[in-house]
């Protein structure tokens, strides 16, 4: 999933925006939590990463609504048939968290049986299989909106759903597929929806759970249901949000992404709150949240890696400082279709020349403070794994400028008068790439982060002192996600050419870290477009074998053919946490459970 970067610090210096948004801040906590004991019994106010705005909260996953902040804002409310965590340590199933009692797969591998507990919508209605069959309904008519959505994965993959009675699913498959992949990857993407009250098409309609049987009445009431979601301003009065299931329902969602979540005195669940009320709060910029968390007004909250040497002021006041690791990669999507630059990114010799300029080691070690990992390809490499090619490990393109300015010499690049490489007239540069054209980038990057401003400060004057234009221009998270689109050339949409949305990673994985929603042909999440034969066969191979080797091969083989350009992984975040608040330790998968949340006594 995409974090808050989300996915999901982000750090500006404090502007007048900034100090405002404090003050509002200050203004808006009256109740918040201080010191310890009783006055923190029944609140908490959590500090959202700089510019991760909430913008989101329908169970529906649509492009560019992604981030983890939202995930995991919805998951308070509706809880997924089943649910993957990694506070533990490690990756697994939460039992706890899911609305799934067991799943068993057949003998054969066809099918899989899903007992569901013995749950109640808030409104006292049951939480029934017919709920996960009109998730299926919705979902299987609107794929090409659904932004999880890759052909040959869910829902394709399953081609009957069977309701036997109201807490069973029967769910049998096209083929065998990995088992791991089946539950941690795509039952994950599944969360029941409640089909008694949500099967309408117009506010105040009357349910009617047999409409989403049609694919015509699915893609109205899904429409329907989107036009809603995308109505943040009505999301505080709106009844489709009165009916969850979750351990948290929503009091307040403001314009500005500020949102309080109260227990819920109806869940039946096995993962309770024990807060009473959360408020989550965004902020423009690292440094007004720096300001909060210094003012005691945040209970939990982030500071900038460039803080890593002051730890000591943040305990002093009363926080437990710690890396936030992540199971995640991070990179940057080419858009092969970008009519200006597309056919230069189809070329591996340019992608080449373009990752042999990128510093990883030390933009990790300086520019992030340690707080990042160098990373070569689309596994996670931290903590070492089994999913790891040596080719990926190695890293195939160590930083080398000398060596990427002979490659694009040797493909028919010459150094301009202005020192940026031109293709020569006459030269054979690639497949579309026409005499004269320029060797210049741009990158949409996000804002907010003093860091990732400082890496493409540095990468800028690296690429330029070896002939490769770049243009930096940054944007607040979701706009960023937002104008980050599949496309075809002639699409308005199609200006963008690289995308960088991870400062906190680009991509968090379920515990089997495969590539078919980011990289493989035609996945909702391939935001660049990239097309390659022989990787789609690899990462179909991921899904339907057990054998480790598949894993490598495809590791190996997107390290050294550069679907995307890969950059240091940071790390989530630098928590930190009022002394107290306990039920904190950090998920690597980037999602945050406040109901977990407590203060000690």
């Amino acid at each position: 999933m995409f974090t808050s970067s989300a996915q999901s610090g982000r750090r500006l210096g404090v502007s007048a925006v900034g100090v405002a948004v404090i003050a509002a801040l200050l203004a808006g906590c009256t109740g918040s939590s201080t010191g310890t004991g009783a006055e923190q019994s029944d609140e908490v106010t959590y500090a959202l990463p700089a510019n991760a705005t909430p913008n989101w909260l329908m169970p529906l996953a649509v492009s560019g609504k992604l981030a983890t902040h939202n995930l995991s804002l919805i998951d308070t409310m509706y809880e997924p048939l089943v649910a993957y965590d990694g506070s533990t340590g490690s990756v697994e199933r939460v039992s706890t968290a899911d609305v799934a009692d067991t799943v068993d797969f057949s003998e054969d591998g066809l099918s899989a049986t899903i007992a569901l507990g013995t749950r109640t919508w808030s409104d006292g209605t049951p939480v029934t299989s017919a709920d996960v069959a009109f998730w299926f309904d919705l979902v299987r008519a609107n794929t090409d909106e659904w932004a999880s959505y890759r052909k040959g994965a869910m829902p394709d993959i399953v081609t009957n759903v069977e309701t036997p009675d109201n807490q069973t699913v029967v769910l049998t498959f096209d083929k065998v597929y990995n088992q791991q992949w089946l539950l941690a990857t795509e039952l994950t993407l599944i969360t029941p929806i409640p089909v008694h009250a949500w099967s309408i098409t117009e506010d105040g309609g009357t349910p009617d759970p047999s409409l989403a049987g049609t694919t015509e009445g699915a893609q109205a009431i899904w429409d329907y249901l989107i036009a809603e979601g995308e109505d943040t301003a009505g999301y505080q009065d709106n009844p489709l949000f009165d009916v969850t299931d979750g351990p948290y329902t929503l009091t307040s969602f403001s314009d500005s992404g500020r949102v309080t979540l109260t227990k819920s005195s109806t869940y039946d669940g096995e993962d309770s709150a024990h807060i009473t009320t959360v408020n989550f709060s965004p902020f423009t910029s690292s440094d007004a949240e720096v300001a909060a968390v210094r003012s005691g007004e945040v209970d939990y909250g982030y500071i900038p890696t460039s803080e890593l040497t002051n730890t000591a002021q943040y305990t002093e006041l009363g926080y437990e400082v710690s890396n936030w690791d992540g199971w995640s990669i991070t990179y940057m999507p080419y858009n092969f279709n970008n009519p200006e630059m597309g056919a230069v990114f189809s070329q591996l010799y340019v992608r080449q020349a373009l990752q042999q300029l990128v510093d990883q080691d030390s933009i990790s070690t300086v520019v992030w403070n340690g707080a990042a990992n160098p990373d070569y390809g689309p596994v996670p490499q931290n903590p070492d794994n089994e999913f790891l090619s040596d080719e990926q490990k190695n890293n195939p393109y160590p930083f080398d400028p000398a060596a990427a300015k002979a490659l694009l010499e040797q493909n028919g690049w010459t150094l301009g008068s202005d020192g940026i490489y031109v293709c020569q007239t006459g030269a054979t540069c690639g497949e579309g790439i026409a005499d004269g054209q320029r060797l210049e980038i741009t990158v949409l990057a996000q804002s907010g982060s003093t860091e990732t401003d400082n890496m493409f400060a540095s990468m800028k004057s690296t690429f330029e002192a070896a002939g490769v234009g770049f243009t930096l221009e940054s944007a607040p998270l979701n706009t960023v996600l937002g104008s980050t689109a599949a496309c075809e050339p002639s699409d308005s949409e199609c200006s963008w050419q690289l995308s960088y949305f991870g400062t906190a990673g680009s991509w968090y994985f379920g515990g089997y870290p495969t590539g078919e929603r980011i990289l493989a042909t035609g996945a909702a999440s391939n935001f660049g477009s990239y097309s390659d034969d022989t990787f789609d066969q690899l990462i179909q191979a991921t899904l339907e074998s057990n054998d480790p080797s598949a894993m490598q091969k495809y590791s190996a083989y997107a390290a050294q053919n550069l679907p995307v350009m890969w950059l240091p992984n940071p790390v989530y975040q630098i928590s930190v946490i009022k002394n107290g608040l306990t039920g904190t330790e950090q998920d690597s998968l980037a999602s945050f459970h406040p109901q977990r949340w407590q203060w000690s006594k």
